[in-house]
């Protein structure tokens, strides 16, 4: 590898260009409070246990959307299909007036319409790391579309699996 930085010298932007590296899928975060609906594009999920079923969100201290789900006490994690970039860029502080009658209702929150899967989870535990909250969540419903291409996010771009031929 030849570009190395020392450990006592890390810098933010080097940090995000490095894990940039790894593709991720993208997921729009959504929630209900009394205010109304938020959603917000997000790649830091994963799964942590299968039993108990716990998953994970990580959300910068200072986005509003914090707030929103730690006043709800409960989140959803759309796992976005390929053809769903526009929906990313829209959560993500990139309004398009073309999307309309985005979400349908399940357990009591807000759910994108046509995502290749969506989980629902309770938070049960808050984790301060860094600038970031790590907010557990036990899993309370899921559903997924088996057919369904996922939409990833690598280097700054959008993209999708290659098809390999037999």
């Amino acid at each position: 590898m030849s570009d190395t930085v020392a450990m006592d010298s890390i810098d933010p932007c080097d940090l995000r260009d490095c894990c940039g590296s790894f593709a991720t899928g993208v997921t729009v975060i959504t929630t209900r409070t009394p205010d109304g609906d938020h959603g917000m594009t997000a790649s830091s999920f994963m799964s942590v246990s299968l039993d108990p079923p716990l998953i994970s969100i990580s959300l910068d201290r200072r986005t509003k959307m914090l707030g929103e789900v730690r006043k709800s006490g409960r989140y959803a994690v759309n796992i976005l299909s390929q053809d769903m970039c526009p929906h990313a860029m829209h959560f993500a502080g990139k309004p398009d007036e073309t999307l309309t009658d985005l979400f349908l209702e399940q357990h009591g929150l807000p759910i994108l319409r046509d995502t290749a899967a969506v989980i629902v989870a309770d938070v049960v535990q808050q984790v301060e790391a860094g600038d970031h909250v790590l907010l557990l969540g036990r899993v309370r419903h899921l559903d997924r579309d088996p057919t369904a291409e996922p939409l990833l996010y690598h280097a700054g771009q959008f993209g999708s699996l290659a098809t390999q031929s037999a």
